[in-house]
């Protein structure tokens, strides 16, 4: 169809953009349109712009426009054209632009002067197409994909792999590295981890969260105030510092507001997990100025492991799979330790009473099996408050001030897994019965019974603001200085665990202490041989009273300096120069107590750790071939080049280029090319966390579960990761409203930081290339192995539910340099519409293929191929829907693909596909519900199980590939006043 289509009839068309949108630029370029005629301004706009515009003759008719003239975006160029028109636009999934009436003119955010122009993937402002891959959201396809929060929005696109930093993965316990403590959500591109996916809101860092602060939580910002998200698909270093490995998420925040906005949204699944969205925005413009300022407020119902099937109980038989229940059960088993792990003698079954009493309540060579994570939430239950203000103002025609700030709190709770463990019982207990006539027993318990699952809770602070502004020092010419601060607090525990002092005198393995208020005698032994309702609420009160606490503060602070214009003019046109400096803070200080080994809180508190970085860059385009010199299969080449150099004051400098090429052959293609290397500098509580111990049980090469002891803490002595990438690509696009990009990626991390033995936590005492990393000890025999567990006694996370000649092996899981990754994939999208009947028909596709994942964990270990392999991205996952509009009403329904995959021993986990269908209706007129909008959304529509995955947790689904909550109905009100 036509550039510009013009409908008979007068109906708003409202439109649909596509969330996996990418482009090769923002489309910054030149204007040229006289004022006079909206429609023959629309007209020329739509050929300068290479656009699609849809609308009627009518909406138009008799409407003027003040023009426009200068390098704009496309979208900053139809906000001024249409300003003062009482006309709003919308974009539809295949990118065509369809007009509309505001209920209220000056409510119209269509209506309000863009004041700045913010391009990611560059530092200039005039930057022409850019060489690397951009997906844009902007604030339709936000809106229109169907979900609550940007953060969720972001977490499902094809490029992004889920299973880390996300609150279910941390609630399912799939996240071998988690950081996650307070259930924030990050953004993992290629699936190089959430660390090496830079955040950034209007251009700005945020402060890390989590318990290393290594990554940003984008569920920390309002949705409703954002104006659009960009994704950066492409190392950056060279623009943005350090993190930019994997690529780039900008969220920007809306640059003005006129009037009021009132959004609902409210969903719901089967047995939990319903969600309740509240919003309000208001601001004001003049005309040198605006303000607004925008609160949202969200809550979230958790959702058990039992109101699913496949995660009940661990037992995953039934479904294909193998029984995960562990001997550390209620009632327990009797348990010797043979070879270096404990193997059950006889299970305890209760009689009648409720307890063992005599040797007939035991089965020799029988089992009590149980879940340990039983009755565990798998979503947690969240309250989130957050809001956003923002502020500009000219002073003269030269000078513009601006500033924001944001503010997030979210609480969580969340069921978590009971305590259990290897406990001795002697005869000096009352309750103690023996099938062999033993003096004393080692007995493996669940307390889930008798105390119920611990309960996690926390909260999760963050503030941030932006000071700054720019002044115009000629024509072409301007600087740019700000002051960004950033805080981000973490305050969570665990509580209702088991205190072992406590337990070791409520069993009568020590004598009263004089320190606790409990008296065995009086207040009650504890039975151990019970059946988890055989204790009084004294008993259980007391030795389930222990916990702990953690809280984190994580800071980042800036000054930034930024001149751009340009310095010569060649042949091709103007060459632009972009220079600055940066001056940036970090810090980071945790502390907190642990009560769960002795009768006072163990206090802890890490020296608040900090660093300083100095940075200078400066970035060039220059346009070798442009409307002046082109030729045929020419018509445009732009060269561009980027540098950066940081000094660190703990490691080092260093230095990172980028070099990127746009060619464009022939109209309405472009061809680009880019290659740059990235770094991250490792987190500060990986550089000088303090050491510390946990146990955990490994399968042996017999099989066997060993209890083994792992050393945690961080290493001085870390160098940057470093990672070098290239990308390659063509961006097409029709004059007839279909457009096609398509991306290749290949990205090769070196010295990344990890602890190799996370890489394949189960086999960890199996796999050769792990050696390095294990001591495998025989404390029950060898007196200086004794001595070397009884040496980290003293450390945090020691616990004594494990007696200490029990251990068999030693993992060293401190921070180190030592892997190496390559990534090479494909993404791909498309778009195209046409009128349709009375309507418009709009199909969309958005894919990423990943062609090779290499991997390397240690310098020894063989080079594995982990794509299509569980906890890594799998090799195919697309989205792909057809979009119906007619007059004020839209329908959509889309397709989401992830390709099948396997998991360590080699099953197939079969592919995931799920339907999601959309409907809207906008109203307009001038009436009561003018400007109200609502959708109706129905993810996975045909409520689909997620594939089965025999995961060691018990759980028979895999987090980072699939939901758990089935069929999600959920209803949005968007309302303009």
């Amino acid at each position: 169809m036509n550039r510009v289509s013009l409908l008979s009839c007068s109906a708003l068309v409202a439109c649909v953009a596509v969330v996996g949108t990418s482009a090769c630029a923002q489309d910054i370029r030149e204007y040229n349109v006289p004022a006079g005629a909206l429609g023959d301004a629309l007209q020329q706009y739509a050929t300068q712009s290479d656009q699609q515009l849809f609308y009627s003759g009518s909406l138009v008719a008799g409407l003027q426009t003040q023009g426009l003239r200068g390098r704009f975006s496309s979208s900053d160029a139809l906000n001024r054209l249409v300003s003062g028109t009482g006309l709003a636009w919308s974009r539809t999934d295949a990118g065509v632009i369809v007009l509309r009436k505001e209920g209220r003119a000056k409510n119209a955010e269509g209506a309000t002067v863009v004041d700045d122009v913010i391009v990611t993937g560059t530092l200039l402002k005039s930057s022409g197409d850019l060489a690397s891959p951009v997906v844009i959201l902007d604030r339709d396809a936000l809106d229109r994909r169907g979900f609550g929060t940007v953060a969720e929005t972001l977490t499902s696109l094809p490029q992004n792999y889920a299973g880390s930093a996300t609150p279910l993965v941390q609630a399912a316990g799939s996240d071998v590295g988690a950081s996650n403590d307070v259930y924030a959500t990050g953004i993992n591109l290629r699936g190089l981890g959430p660390a090496s996916t830079l955040v950034l809101v209007n251009g700005r860092r945020m402060a890390g969260t989590g318990s290393r602060a290594e990554f940003a939580d984008v569920s920390a910002l309002p949705s409703a105030a954002v104006q659009r998200v960009d994704v950066l698909l492409d190392g950056a270093s060279a623009l943005y510092g350090s993190d930019a490995i994997a690529g780039v998420v900008n969220v920007i925040m809306r640059r003005s507001f006129d009037g009021q906005e009132t959004r609902m949204r409210a969903s719901v699944a089967q047995g939990g997990g319903e969600d309740l969205i509240f919003s309000h925005l208001a601001g004001r413009t003049w005309s040198n100025g605006a303000a607004y300022l925008s609160y949202e407020y969200q809550t979230v119902n958790g959702l058990s492991s039992l109101d699913r099937p496949y995660t009940v109980d661990g037992d995953l038989r039934p479904f294909g799979g193998t029984d995960h229940r562990r001997f550390y059960s209620g009632p327990g088993n009797i348990v010797a330790f043979v070879g270096g792990a404990y193997v059950t003698q006889f299970a305890i079954r209760p009689n009648a009473s409720g307890t063992a009493q005599g040797p007939a309540d035991f089965a020799a060579g029988a089992e009590n099996r149980e879940a340990n994570s039983l009755g565990v939430d798998l979503l947690p239950s969240l309250e989130r408050h957050s809001a956003y203000g923002r502020f500009s103002q000219s002073l003269g025609d030269r000078l513009e001030i601006t500033g924001d700030v944001r503010y997030n709190r979210r609480d969580h709770d969340v069921a978590t897994a009971a305590s259990g463990g290897v406990v001795t019982v002697t005869n000096a207990n009352p309750w103690f019965v023996s099938p062999t006539g033993a003096s004393s027993h080692t007995i493996a318990y669940s307390f889930a019974r008798d105390l119920g699952t611990a309960r996690s809770r926390g909260r999760s602070e963050s503030l941030g603001f932006t000071l700054g502004g720019r002044f115009d020092l000629t024509s072409t010419w301007s600087v740019e200085a700000y002051v960004a601060g950033a805080e981000e607090r973490g305050d969570f525990g665990n509580s209702n665990r088991i205190n072992s002092r406590f337990l070791a005198e409520a069993l009568g393995n020590i004598p009263d202490d004089p320190a606790t208020p409990y008296r065995a005698a009086v207040d009650g032994y504890y039975n151990i041989f019970g059946d988890g309702n055989a204790n009084s609420r004294e008993v259980l009160d007391f030795i389930g009273s222990g916990g702990s606490r953690v809280r984190n503060r994580s800071r980042a602070s800036s000054a930034n300096l930024l001149a751009q214009g340009p310095i010569l003019r060649i042949p091709g046109g103007e060459v632009a120069i972009a220079l600055g400096a940066q001056f940036r803070k970090e810090s980071f200080e945790t502390g907190g107590e642990s009560f769960i080994s002795g009768v006072t809180p163990i206090l802890r508190a890490t020296p608040r750790r900090e660093r300083s970085i100095v940075a200078a860059f400066v970035e060039a385009r220059i346009p070798l071939v442009g409307a002046d010199n082109a030729r045929p299969g020419l018509r445009s080449l732009d060269l561009s080049l980027a540098g950066r150099i940081e000094d660190y004051d703990d490691f080092g400098t260093t230095t990172n280029p980028k070099v990127g090429l746009v060619w464009s052959p022939v109209k309405n293609l472009g061809l680009r090319a880019s290659w740059g290397t990235s770094f991250r500098a490792g987190a500060l509580p990986q550089l000088f966390d303090p050491m510390g111990v946990s146990p955990l049980f490994l399968s042996g090469e017999n099989g066997a579960n060993i209890l083994t002891l792992q050393l945690n803490g961080g290493n001085a002595d870390l160098k940057p990761e470093t990672a070098e990438t290239l990308t390659l690509g063509f961006d097409y696009r029709a004059s007839a409203g279909a457009t096609f990009s398509f991306n290749y990626f290949d990205t090769r991390f070196t010295d990344r930081i990890g602890r190799p033995l996370t890489e394949n936590a189960r086999a960890a005492l199996t796999d050769p290339a792990a050696r390095p990393f294990v001591t495998f000890v025989n404390p029950s025999s060898n007196p200086a192995d004794l001595a070397l567990i009884d040496s980290y006694s003293a450390l945090p996370g020691f616990s004594g539910l494990y007696p200490t000649n029990s251990y068999g092996a030693i993992v060293d899981g401190r921070w180190v340099n030592t892997g190496a990754v390559r990534v090479r994939g494909l993404d791909a999208s498309g778009r195209y519409s046409r009128s349709f009947g009375a309507g418009m028909l709009s199909l969309d596709a958005s894919a990423s293929w990943i062609l090779n994942y290499e991997t390397r964990p240690t310098p020894t270990a063989p080079v594995r191929e982990v794509a299509g392999l569980i906890s890594y991205p799998v090799e195919f996952r697309a989205r792909s829907g057809v979009t119906w509009v007619w007059a004020d009403i839209d329908l959509a329904l889309h397709w989401t693909h992830v390709a099948a995959y396997k998991d360590h021993l080699g099953t197939r986990i079969d592919a995931f596909n799920t339907l999601d269908a959309r409907f809207g209706w906008s109203i307009g007129g001038d009436g009561p519900a003018s400007g109200l909008r609502l959708a109706l959304g129905v993810e996975n529509l045909l409520d689909e199980d997620p594939p089965f995955y025999d995961a060691p947790t018990g759980f028979g689904f895999d987090a980072g590939q699939a939901s758990l909550l089935g069929r999600a109905v959920s209803l949005q009100l968007i309302k303009r006043w």
